[in-house]
């Protein structure tokens, strides 16, 4: 019989996936990915530029300021809100010590409970105060437009909110200025960039950091240049340009920090000259927005959108930038490819270093001198992926060269014998014990399959030896040993030469794959108009006694042991039982929760007076196989405890259960209970049937 082995089909299959140009396959779907840019490679590139940014140094505003609502301010003024002839009085406070716009972050949309409303109003106009509207989804009251002298039609292309909500008239009419307070996080939820300015249908909504830049110009609008691919630019006059992106927005530089002074004191003259934002810090008062250094209260993507316009820091991803980046990706990618087919591994090591290192520096290159955003992110995901790839692809292929060589010597035992004895010889001469699991198979209805064949012997082998393939499959693709064949029967084992610790499980698992295979094998040769087989497989786990084993002539890898005897006993039951597959208790303790297992019988295997209990596994179970299961354990019960009568009764309701699958079992063990009947049994029968037969 020809030993098993994958189909040429299969052979050819496999070889056509690890051949070592379908690396360019994974290429090819990285560049896909990266072109489609979905949330996953957008939320890649923007955590990457988050690093480069978090490579800046710390820079402290010598423009802003910040007086905060700490702690101590609501010691020292009381309960928040205050009234709004405190924030009056503060305003004064910064004026007398010589404060520039002031920016008061607060939405004042409702009025005010202490009756302040009039003083703050008087206290706000022509005092160069900006205070707060904020975007909503759902309220539009009291806002506090802008108009932009336009070039083109920007305002289409203009982050839009469906409401806005602004300070009550008499504050918003007396401002000096109204700015967007809340921003528009990325996908991922952290604020890069914010929007100047923004719509509500046509009307247009400056954000707070360009509102104080138009306050402290004096300006009365903002002009806005479109062309046809979106915003270009934006201008407060008197101010340079502003640069954006199409939706005019900005990135903005998190690497600004600001000097803080607390309400509760009483000496602001380090801010002269400065910008003042007056900013909520103490808990409960204040929020928080999530940037790429972590969160920060919500007042200082105001304060650092201020900084970054002061410092005219324009931040940009540069128009070439997208194709680049995929021409980088493509490049890499057939680089690693070439050098992981054509190269030693360690220049492969070395130039996917280099090649890394080269991107970064790339990266940081072009941020630290243009401040532009390059994603370098996918080309390094392409080159390690695709690198990883294609060097795995080299280890195929060398590997079957190496294979190729060992087959010479591979006449006696398996490649895995083979490979353990040029490993350590002396293991394999010397032997060893480990707790295994075994499989047993034999084939079912070989006679009229025989018949159907006649005189054809050669037809037979052949049909043979597609049985032995498609039940050995399943073996070699869980790493099992195949032990030797026997006819139409074989012997494998689980957990030996190869650690397996789960090696019940993988021998229950294989078993019902053999039987599967065996069905597949069915559906072919039925449809050649030859008659179906069946196998029974008897499966049991403990000590095995391994090592080469036989003559001085002939000798080859064999186990040994008690625990094999009676995988063999129990294999030889199916049929007497009129089930597929036999499972040993040793077996099933080990895996009793991963399969749906069935109690066959307590049964003492030819040769022994101790019973054990076997099982049979189905691959597949329903809801009703749950309840099935509990009468059908019942009914065991009963045989055990020599009511005969109860088990026969509950027989009628346990046939057509579990899809049918076990009305052999049923018929037999009928026979079972009404033999038990005529028997006198001691009154402490455990409930073994001795085997009278191997």
């Amino acid at each position: 019989m020809a030993v098993p082995s994958l189909s040429t089909s299969a052979k050819y299959s496999m070889r056509g996936i690890t051949h070592w140009t379908t690396a360019f396959l994974t290429l090819l779907l990285i560049v896909v990915f990266q072109y489609q840019d979905g949330f996953v490679a957008e939320t890649l590139r923007l955590k990457q530029f988050d690093l480069v940014q978090q490579t800046d140094p710390v820079t402290t505003s010598t423009d802003i300021g910040i007086v905060t609502i700490d702690e101590a301010a609501i010691k020292r003024y009381g309960q928040w809100p205050w009234s709004r002839e405190t924030i009056a009085d503060i305003i004064w406070d910064l004026r007398e010590a010589g404060a520039g716009v002031i920016v008061i972050p607060v939405l004042m949309s409702e009025q005010d409970r202490l009756g302040g409303d009039d003083i703050l109003a008087e206290t706000l106009k022509n005092n160069g105060v900006v205070i707060a509207q904020t975007g909503t989804v759902d309220i539009n009251r009291n806002a506090v437009p802008r108009g932009i002298a336009k070039i083109g039609n920007p305002v289409p292309y203009l982050y839009e909110w469906p409401g806005m909500l602004g300070p009550i008239p008499k504050l918003g009419s007396s401002a000096a200025g109204v700015g967007v307070l809340n921003t528009v996080p990325e996908r991922d939820g952290v604020v890069r960039r914010v929007p100047l300015l923004m719509r509500i249908g046509n009307e247009v909504y400056p954000s707070l950091g360009i509102e104080v830049i138009r306050v402290a110009t004096g300006q009365p609008s903002y002009q806005v240049k479109e062309t046809g691919a979106g915003i270009e630019a934006l201008r407060v006059p008197g101010f340079p340009v502003i640069n954006t992106d199409p939706n005019g927005r900005i990135w903005l530089r998190w690497n600004k920090e600001f000097p803080k002074i607390s309400l509760a004191e009483d000496d602001f003259s380090d801010f002269e000259g400065r910008t003042v934002i007056i900013g909520a810090e103490a808990a409960g008062v204040g929020g928080t927005v999530a940037t790429p250094g972590g969160a920060v209260y919500n007042w200082k993507p105001s304060a650092v959108t201020l900084q970054t316009l002061i410092d005219g820091e324009q931040i940009e991803r540069p128009y070439w930038a997208e194709q680049a980046e995929l021409a980088a990706t493509v490049l890499l990618g057939i680089s690693v490819i070439l050098l992981g087919r054509f190269t030693p591994y360690w220049i492969v090591g070395a130039s996917t270093f280099l090649l890394s290192g080269a991107t970064v520096f790339a990266v940081h290159w072009a941020w630290s001198e243009y401040l532009y955003l390059v994603n370098g992110a996918v080309p390094m995901l392409a080159l390690v992926l695709v690198g990883f790839h294609s060097v795995f692809l080299r280890f195929v292929k060398e590997f079957r060269e190496k294979q190729a060589i060992k087959k010479q010597f591979a006449g006696y035992a398996s490649p895995a014998v083979v490979k353990l004895l040029q490993e350590n010889p002396q293991l394999i001469k010397q032997g060893t014990k480990k707790d295994i699991s075994i499989v047993f198979s034999d084939l079912r209805g070989f006679t009229p399959l025989g018949e159907s064949f006649a005189d054809d012997v050669k037809g037979l082998t052949e049909l043979m030896n597609g049985y032995m393939d498609a039940i050995t499959e399943p073996v070699l693709a869980r790493n099992g040993m195949i032990i030797k064949y026997i006819g139409d029967a074989s012997m494998h084992i689980h957990g030996a030469p190869l650690d397996d610790l789960n090696h019940a499980h993988t021998a229950v698992e294989t078993g019902l794959e053999m039987i599967r295979a065996v069905e597949k094998f069915n559906t072919k040769i039925t449809s050649e108009g030859r008659p179906a087989v069946g196998m029974g497989a008897g499966i049991n786990s403990g000590l095995g006694y391994l090592g080469e084993m036989g003559s001085t002539q002939r000798h080859s890898y064999d186990v040994l042991g008690d625990s094999v005897s009676t995988a063999a006993r129990i294999e030889s039951k199916c049929k007497e039982y009129g089930c597929l597959l036999l499972v040993g208790e040793d077996t099933v303790k080990k895996c009793a929760d991963d399969f749906f297992f069935l109690e066959i019988d307590t049964l003492a295997v030819k040769g022994k007076s101790i019973g054990i209990t076997i099982y049979t596994v189905l691959d597949r179970e329903t809801q009703d196989y749950y309840t099935d299961r509990t009468l059908h354990n019942k009914m065991q019960a009963l045989y055990k405890a020599q009511d005969f009568q109860g088990a026969l009764d509950l027989l009628p309701y346990l046939k057509g259960s579990f899809d049918g699958r076990m009305d052999n079992y049923y018929e037999m063990w009928q026979k079972r209970c009404e033999f038990m009947k005529t028997q006198t049994l001691p009154a402490d029968w455990s409930g073994v049937w001795i085997a009278e037969s191997k």
